[in-house]
């Protein structure tokens, strides 16, 4: 089984198309068909179910893709591992973020990183902590940049807090609170609210504020990006509680300071079993000590 193979199973489960795979893998069709056909062989298993119209993963094709993932993951490490020996950071890094980091201006570190090391290649991916934790422990992502509410601490992973904010009221600028300089937690909970998804950190923060605090609010819209949160409050739908670091970057919107509100705490976490090299590089740009 030769490595080539693998990733040409992958570029076709991606894809869907043995044309659009090979066109990814920069080779002629016919190349990457054979190459697959003598994989199959070899197994004695077909892995795609193909149609003039679709491609398909087989049930075998689905039980053998994870594998595959994990050998080509283990080289790329292995060859990285090498080159590092030598001096030369290579390979890939995948960075997960959630939507509203702030601690770090991400753009400015990838373009620093990117200068250092241009042989890297990187992924970025969004999602909320929860997963985040859960990719980076699963080993799918590399490096991880969390927000979490006060006292809470990523599990099974290690990792270095980036830094505290308090959170503010954002609301339409016709809105009544839009003039006055604060707001609180009871002034709050009889507008009705944008926010994220029930069972998110993002959400938890603002829960837990104010249920500490005894009150109850109601939630008209759950949205999954803060862009979007931003529209629903410029259109007057409701008002919302977002990290002070990360409003400047909303526009059309007005912000207040709230008396004893949410407040939550950014974390850049990584495997516990160790970092790739590019990883390593990677907090080094950042200033953080994996240690």
């Amino acid at each position: 089984m030769e490595l080539q193979q693998l990733r040409y199973v992958l570029a076709v489960a991606e894809t869907g198309s043995f044309t659009k795979a090979a066109r990814q893998c920069l080779v002629v069709q016919s190349a990457l068909s054979h190459q697959i056909a003598r994989l199959e062989r070899s197994l004695g298993a077909r892995l795609f179910d193909r149609t003039s119209r679709s491609v398909r993963l087989t049930p075998a094709g689905a039980a053998f893709l994870p594998s595959a993932r994990q050998c080509l993951a283990a080289a790329e490490r292995a060859a990285a591992e090498v080159a590092a020996a030598v001096g030369e950071v290579r390979g890939r890094v995948v960075v997960g973020v959630i939507p509203t980091v702030a601690a770090v201006d991400l753009p400015a570190a990838l373009k620093v990183f990117r200068e250092r090391y241009p042989q890297v290649r990187v992924a970025l991916g969004m999602a909320p902590s929860h997963e985040l934790v859960e990719q980076v422990r699963s080993g799918a992502v590399d490096l991880a940049f969390l927000g979490l509410p006060l006292g809470s601490q990523p599990e099974g992973v290690r990792g270095h807090e980036l830094g505290r904010d308090d959170h503010v009221a954002v609301v339409a600028p016709s809105h009544p609170l839009a003039g006055q300089p604060k707001t609180d937690l009871q002034t709050l909970a009889g507008e009705l609210f944008v926010d994220f998804p029930a069972g998110s950190p993002g959400r938890m923060q603002s829960d837990q504020a104010f249920a500490a605090a005894g009150l109850h609010r109601e939630v008209a819209f759950e949205v999954t990006t803060a862009e979007l949160m931003a529209g629903l409050l410029r259109e007057g739908l409701g008002v919302a509680v977002l990290p002070s670091r990360y409003t400047p970057r909303l526009s059309g919107v007005v912000t207040l300071p709230i008396t004893n509100g949410p407040a939550r705490v950014e974390h850049l976490v990584w495997s516990a079993a160790g970092l790739t090299p590019a990883a390593a590089a990677f907090l080094d740009v950042l200033g953080v000590s994996p240690d």
